[in-house]
């Protein structure tokens, strides 16, 4: 027991407090072999995205199911959920993503749900989408195809129709 005297104009008062036990800490509640240690006790929050920088140049295919920012060279196709070619950039080869932002260059075919081309993108290469944006200033050589399945590649144009 603990007690605490305060004097207030002459007089003593005197406050008594109880000590608290101090809690036993918790077992760790057993998570799968699976799962991350993270996932058990927060919800998933989102990975940052993968940035290659302006002096990187990469040959060779990327996939991931994550989001890609390429500042530097790319020669090879690219597969990623976001994809975002950055305005000094330059990607040759086939771009594959739900989302695709070209601020920079990309010399090859283009493939995403939602195709967007700034004023600064230069697109030499076919487009196919189910949604497009093309900003005023952007250049482009290619065709532009309306897919509802764009990332489908087993569902190209069937020949002979």
């Amino acid at each position: 027991m603990f007690s605490k005297n305060k004097p207030t104009d002459g007089q003593e008062t005197s406050v008594t407090t109880k000590p608290t036990a101090p809690t036993p800490p918790s077992a760790p509640t057993p998570t799968p072999p699976n799962a991350t240690p993270s996932a058990a006790s927060a919800p998933k929050s989102k990975a940052a995205p993968s940035i290659l920088s302006s002096d990187l140049v990469v040959t060779g295919h990327m996939k991931t199911t994550g989001d890609v920012q390429i500042e530097g060279t790319v020669e090879g196709d690219i597969q990623a959920h976001l994809l975002t070619v950055g305005e000094g950039a330059t990607v040759k080869g086939e771009v594959m993503a739900d989302d695709v932002v070209v601020t920079g260059r990309v010399v090859g075919r283009v493939r995403g749900i939602k195709v967007r081309l700034t004023s600064t993108a230069r697109v030499e290469g076919d487009i196919v989408h189910k949604t497009i944006a093309i900003e005023s200033g952007a250049h482009f050589e290619g065709s532009v195809q309306r897919n509802d399945d764009p990332l489908n590649t087993d569902g190209k144009k069937p020949s002979g129709s």
